[in-house]
């Protein structure tokens, strides 16, 4: 019985997985690989990083203006929707626009780092806590099987950026997007109540019972004491978004540099590495997610950071094996990462307070994230690439 329950999402359910996971599709493809693939065409990695991080504030500060709000929106979906929208247009910009025009692409590279951040990690986020408040973890962990995904499929095929045009190379990422950003407006709305589900997919209460609870749900939010400045002089808040942050600067900084890092030995081959960052990364998004759901979130977070402790070991030690190793840890930390602040959030806030306090999480959790691929950045050119997760331990 347990086992069906981990699996059984519901039909709608599973588009919602699919439409969070096509949102870490589009962050991953228009605003981290650009990083790896294209940087060298548009100022170099330490500009492009930079305008990356700079785009990932401004998405954070729009998120906290936005929080204030949050308990009155009416339609969190619809805005979701209009947000993936602009950001799939911005993305045919850093598709189209070529090197001779860099400066006008790096604007258009911030404002979609901008509005993908906003979208995908914050306002599908409160819909996601909404449908599935008790089983968030297994729901996060299987859409951010995106990510390890993701990444496979661009180191694969987006590197003939250099002989097809970055156009077309991006161009199935961009379509995969846009069929996921439909799937959504049409089959999702801000309740599983609101067209017929249950949330958790719990199908042992009447609708009527389904019914009234989120309508005292969406009554309750429209009260919820938990304001920003309650959220941030929270003690525990603090203990749980510091390491969540510090985990998604790590994964996040050094994905973008996975390219420059297998670099540095001729004897790897770039495809093989990235293969294995697939596979390793869908087990252990999975994996942690399930975790999350059966153990908690706080023992899932800790084993995170254990193998993000052990992944930055074997990256200081300077060998071909060693760093395969550690980019394979990093795989498995990487995806489970974006699960957590939708999981803290849930579990240790009432359903109705948990938009207004997700508001705050989320932002803040990407602060510390935004620095991360400018720092590593820096670290790997300045100094090496140990550096960076000697940073990251």
């Amino acid at each position: 019985m347990e086992k069906k329950k981990s699996v059984n999402l519901g039909l709608r359910g599973w588009i919602l997985v699919i439409y969070q996971a096509s949102g870490f599709f589009a962050f991953t493809a228009f605003t981290s690989w650009p990083q790896n693939l294209l940087a060298d065409m548009y100022g170099g990695q330490t500009t492009v990083s930079t305008v990356y991080t700079v785009g990932c504030l401004v998405g954070i500060a729009a998120q906290l203006i936005i929080s204030k709000f949050i308990g009155k929106f009416k339609n969190v979906m619809n805005f979701s929707v209009v947000l993936g929208a602009v950001s799939m247009l911005l993305a045919l910009g850093v598709m189209l626009i070529g090197p001779e025009k860099a400066t006008l692409w790096l604007v258009v590279y911030f404002l979609v780092t901008a509005f993908v951040t906003t979208w995908c990690t914050f306002t599908i986020g409160i819909v996601v806590g909404q449908w599935f408040p008790t089983r968030k973890g297994t729901v996060m962990g299987i859409a951010t099987i995106a990510f390890p995904l993701t990444n496979a499929l661009l180191s694969n095929f987006a590197a003939k950026v250099y002989t097809i045009g970055t156009f077309k190379a991006f161009l199935p990422y961009w379509i995969i997007s846009i069929v996921c950003l439909v799937l959504g407006a049409i089959f999702i709305r801000d309740f599983p109540e609101k067209c017929g589900c249950y949330r958790d997919n719990d199908r042992s209460m009447t609708p009527e019972v389904a019914k009234a609870m989120m309508e005292q749900d969406i009554e309750n939010k429209k009260t919820s004491v938990w304001t920003i400045g309650k959220t941030l002089a929270c003690r525990d808040f603090w203990f749980m978004v510091v390491p969540e942050g510090l985990l998604l600067a790590s994964s996040v900084g050094m994905m973008t540099q996975t390219a420059t890092m297998i670099a540095t030995y001729e004897t790897l081959n770039y495809q093989i590495v990235m293969m294995l960052v697939m596979v390793f990364g869908i087990i252990g998004s999975y994996t942690l997610g399930l975790l999350d759901t059966k153990l908690g979130t706080r023992q899932s977070m800790l084993i995170a950071t254990i193998i993000m402790i052990v992944s930055a070991v074997f990256g200081a030690i300077k060998t071909p094996v060693t760093l395969v190793i550690a980019i394979i840890l990093l795989a498995l930390f990487m995806g489970a990462g974006s699960n957590f602040t939708v999981s803290l959030s849930v579990q240790y806030w009432r359903i109705e307070d948990y938009p207004s306090v997700f508001a705050v999480v989320n932002p803040v959790a990407n602060i510390l994230c935004s620095i991360g691929p400018m720092l590593i950045a820096n670290l790997i050119l300045g100094i090496g690439y140990t550096a960076a997760f000697i940073a990251a331990g």
